[in-house]
């Protein structure tokens, strides 16, 4: 379907999802979120897509939410009048990290603020240019984290770093990143959506039913002890097991040194 607020391309088992709005950094506004929700369920029904990149056009990845767009009547309402279940700017979190059964990868190109941060952070890896930068920035609003921020930035940096980061709403530059975990490789800015690319067509390459348990496994880990940890890995072997013709494969292309061929099925 056409998108109005962001671009979508397809190539190489891998999409790449483009936040579009660069003249206000990619904030999000309701037009923008609809269309992001929209996209994940769009991705997560296409066995053609096997890994999902979120990069932002023009100079900035998300500078957070747009406090610029039209509001309408009810949402012109105290915060807390209309906040509902997980706040509306914080589902994304809820598609990309729980329901987007797929790697996902953040090609960090600038700027990554508040729910911008928040929708990095939710991806599975990140990736970064010199000209990365993060910022919490609730704080700066008289706010309280939100948007999957208070989830996403302690189980990657560590709960006193996390602190850090929202209490003082600071800059956080690309060497900082890259040093404390927010993110997991620096390319050059000229090359850094290539670069993505190819890290993700290297991932894509392995068998996509496996990827998919992998990504359950290890985010299940993180939040439950290890006698429940070790059942769920049993869990994620069997599942992954339901792709016979990818077993196979894997077993064939050893014994015959040849480079396989997954297909998901």
């Amino acid at each position: 379907m056409p998108f109005e607020n962001l671009l979508l391309e397809i190539e190489d088992q891998v999409a790449v999802v483009t936040l579009n709005r660069p003249d206000k950094l990619n904030a999000i506004n309701p037009e923008l979120h609809k269309e992001m929700m929209q996209v994940c369920r769009q991705l997560g029904e296409d066995d053609g897509v096997r890994v999902v990149i979120w990069t932002g056009a023009g100079r900035g990845f998300c500078s957070g939410v747009d406090l610029t767009a039209h509001r309408t009547e009810s949402e012109r309402q105290p915060r807390t009048e209309r906040i509902d279940e997980y706040h509306w700017v914080g589902r994304q979190a809820i598609e990309i990290y729980r329901n987007l059964n797929k790697p996902t990868i953040a090609a960090v190109n600038g700027v990554a603020a508040g729910a911008g941060m928040s929708l990095a952070l939710a991806c599975d890896m990140r990736v970064g240019s010199e000209s990365a930068r993060f910022k919490t920035v609730f704080i700066e609003r008289s706010l309280s984290p939100d948007s999957g921020l208070s989830f996403f930035l302690p189980r990657i940096v560590g709960s006193s770093r996390a602190f850090d980061l929202v209490y003082t709403s600071r800059f956080v530059e690309a060497d900082e990143a890259y040093r404390i975990g927010l993110l997991d490789r620096l390319a050059p800015s000229e090359s850094l959506l290539n670069d993505t690319k190819e890290l993700a067509r290297q991932i894509a390459f392995w068998p996509p039913v496996a990827l998919q348990m992998s990504k359950r496994v290890l985010q299940h880990g993180m939040e439950c002890d290890l006698e429940e940890a070790l059942r769920y890995e049993t869990h994620g072997i069997a599942f992954a097991r339901r792709a016979p013709h990818d077993v196979e494969e894997a077993s064939a292309s050893f014994r015959e040194k040849r480079p396989p061929n997954f297909t998901g099925e």
